[in-house]
């Protein structure tokens, strides 16, 4: 219905606390008395109670850059405009393909957000959780006072972790925040050089009693710059689906259907248009370009195009090495299958390994990435190829004229067992457990174990099984489509197909574990269904004529429910409003000193962080065995302890103030998924007693004093006495 908020729309399964979102059933028209200028931003009417005024400070109205001719060298280049060459199309063109779906995503995330009317806080604000920690190094940099002084602050970062130093650019993938915060210097000092307005500032009227705030828009605000990179980024995606679906056909329709899947399944295939500075807004478009150049590859070489791709993908996201595991994992079975000659797999596979060594080099030798099962994988199966090889040999002279399946199974069993073992080994060698989270969410989608770290996995719903009405909901014919594709491509076997068909088995299985990780499977089962463009696999239809004319029926088929799901998230306005943690980063900005020390929950501290500038022990990057740790003291707070305990797990990490907040300590998703209930697994000799948040939101006496409270957050200070060190 029209105005309401997004829930169960979102991909990842997760919505907006209510007190973030207003309805807004009805607008007025929003005029700019200032300035004649129209914003670039993709714009909604006001919002009840939101009414803008010229701002009485300098007001800058936007101007566009000059765009350049970007050229591609070298193998990499030539093999794209190969590509292109076979599709008989021009990038120019594609590009212009890319503006509807940029167009698409701005205004879904205008009209979730009404992003244009928000204040620098509120902006700041709606970035939660991880996305506001990854800001928040954007921000630093940007504001530094030259970009080197930024890059050594987040390379020398003491905020993060109090009290320990931490090189973020090691820990957390923020090169994208690297690149776009050089970018928007540069950006706004060629602006300021040549005297050229970047931005438009307005002060807007909140209502409700609230003091009006000023709101700016155009590329010279940090935020709109980092959204509108995401966006642009994101919309040259489509051009990739269209080209991917085109060349993997052989028929410009089949980047049609690609594109047009999408699009009906955008819900299903994407949440940048909800959480722009998440990893994989930046990594998955680089992503589907790795799989289309590596199918090219699979017919001809270009090696260099491919292991850019791989590190462009790989550097943003710590997610990446799971993909590019399902990818050789693939390929290796193509191998095993016969179809895939033993040199091209040599190749890829000293890509692939060239492209880890340099990551590892540029992350400042994360260890995650060494002892990965993506790295494992690639020695074991550059170990084991001669020995397959000699394995292939004897098969192949072997008098038996049985099947050849055991083999086949050998090999795979070997790999599968080599793997596992040199992963581990590694772990150990190198005393690495930065992953173990990893190995133990596995371990609990097939047993009945549980701790706390996998708990804080597999009660959210993101992580859980995915449910079979959601594979139906929104795409059943594209289900449809896939099988049959799948079904007559057995007749018609080959390398390609092969591949992309055990690539999309291997997303499936990823996404039925993981309900967050259908971002893979969805546009992958778009992709697959390009196929039925193809005239080698559905030339039976009948001539040229006829087989275009069923693929019409097919996407008019697919465009009911298609435009259905695109109207459900069209009908979705909003705007981000969040005033209890407004109050609160106002009193921490105004009542705290600059270095006093903040533990909450992972969230709330990332928000603290990013508007307040002021330390913190944990955060929402849980990616990291230490950090895991400290957060299971920070939340101890939530279990049965008494609550002298707690405090001295606070006063051990150096904390100053405790944000409580009582819905994590009510809140449960399900039987065994409050907080209390979690901690009940790691304390259960506390369990028929009290939770201590619940005594500390009734009366925080005697252990800690209450220094700022509201509907939502309450500050508890940790008192430093030296008998509370006994």
């Amino acid at each position: 219905k029209k105005g309401q908020i997004r829930g169960a729309d979102r991909s990842d399964g997760r919505s907006e606390p209510p007190q973030n979102r207003r309805l807004c059933p009805t607008a007025v028209r929003c005029q700019n008395l200032g300035s004649s200028w129209k914003p670039w931003w993709p714009k909604t009417e006001n919002r009840p109670g939101r009414v803008r005024r010229p701002s009485q400070t300098a007001t800058r109205v936007r101007s566009f850059l000059p765009t350049a001719k970007v050229t591609c060298g070298g193998r990499a280049g030539r093999s794209l405009l190969s590509v292109q060459a076979e599709l008989g199309c021009c990038l120019p063109a594609l590009t212009c393909l890319s503006a509807p779906a940029r167009y698409h995503l701005t205004q879904l995330f205008e009209n979730d957000r009404h992003f244009s009317h928000l204040s620098t806080l509120e902006k700041e604000m709606a970035f939660r959780t991880e996305m506001g920690l990854y800001y928040s190094y954007y921000k630093t940099i940007i504001e530094a006072p030259s970009f080197l002084d930024g890059l050594h602050t987040v390379m020398n970062d003491r905020l993060t972790e109090f009290p320990l130093v931490i090189n973020t650019l090691q820990r957390f993938n923020l090169y994208p925040e690297v690149v776009l915060a050089s970018w928007y210097r540069m950006y706004t000092g060629v602006m300021g050089y040549f005297g050229i307005p970047t931005k438009t500032c307005w002060s807007v009227n909140r209502g409700e009693g609230l003091t009006p705030v000023d709101s700016c828009e155009g590329l010279g605000d940090p935020a709109y710059f980092y959204v509108t990179w995401v966006f642009l980024l994101n919309g040259l995606m489509m051009s990739l689906f269209f080209v991917f679906g085109a060349y993997l056909s052989g028929s410009r329709l089949g980047g049609v259907v690609t594109a047009m899947c999408f699009f009906f399944n955008h819900g299903e295939s994407t949440r940048v248009m909800w959480t722009p500075p998440l990893r994989e807004s930046f990594a998955y478009p680089f992503l589907v370009l790795q799989m289309l150049l590596l199918t090219y590859i699979l017919r001809r070489t270009a090696v260099v195009a491919l292991g850019v791709s791989n590190l462009c993908f790989m550097l943003p996201w710590q997610f990446a090495q799971f993909v590019l595991l399902t990818q050789v994992a693939s390929l290796f079975a193509s191998y095993i299958l016969g179809y895939l000659a033993a040199t091209k797999m040599q190749t890829i596979l000293v890509t692939h390994m060239v492209t880890l060594a340099v990551c590892f080099i540029l992350m400042f030798g994360n260890s995650m990435l060494l002892t990965s099962f993506y790295a494992s994988s690639l020695v074991s199966i550059w170990v084991m190829e001669p020995f397959l090889m000699m394995l292939n040999r004897v098969s192949c002279l072997s008098p038996n004229d049985g099947p050849s399946l055991p083999p086949q199974v050998m090999q795979v069993l070997a790999w599968v067992v080599s793997t596992v073992l040199l992963k581990f080994l590694l772990s150990t060698v190198l005393c690495a457990s930065d992953d173990a989270h990893i190995s133990a969410l596995i371990k609990s989608k097939f047993m009945s174990y549980k701790d706390f770290h996998t708990l804080m996995y597999t009660c959210a719903a993101e992580f859980d099984f995915l449910e079979w009405e959601v594979m139906l909901c929104g795409k059943t014919v594209c289900v449809c489509v896939c099988v049959c594709v799948c079904v007559t491509a057995c007749e018609l076997l080959s390398l390609q197909l092969v591949y992309h068909s055990l690539q999309l088995l291997a997303f499936a299985i990823l996404a039925i574990l993981i309900m967050r990780l259908k971002l893979f499977l969805t546009p992958h089962m778009c992709i697959m269904a390009s196929l039925v463009c193809s005239k080698q696999l559905f030339g039976w239809i009948g001539d040229k004529v006829k087989h275009q004319m069923a693929v019409f029926v097919l996407l008019a088929l697919m465009a009911v429910q298609g435009v259905a799901n695109l109207q459900a998230q069209w009908a979705i306005i909003g705007e981000f409003s969040n005033l209890p943690q407004e109050e609160l980063l106002d009193w921490i900005q105004e009542n705290t000193d600059p270095n006093a020390v903040f533990a909450g929950a992972m969230p709330t501290m990332a928000s603290v962080k990013l508007s307040t500038g002021r330390p913190i022990v944990n955060h929402p990057h849980y990616e990291d065995a230490g950090l895991r740790s400290r957060t299971k003291l920070v939340y101890s707070m939530y279990s049965r302890m008494s609550g002298e305990t707690v405090k001295r797990n606070l006063m051990k990490l150096g904390v100053n103030f405790f944000v409580l907040e009582d819905s994590w300590c009510t809140r449960r998703t399900r039987p065994g998924c409050s907080m209390p209930e979690i901690w009940d697994v790691e304390d259960p000799q506390n369990v028929a007693k009290i939770p201590l948040c619940t005594h500390m939101s009734r009366n925080s006496q005697p252990h800690f004093i209450t220094v700022f409270s509201n509907d939502v957050y309450k500050v508890l200070q940790v008192p430093r006495a030296a008998k509370d060190l006994r």
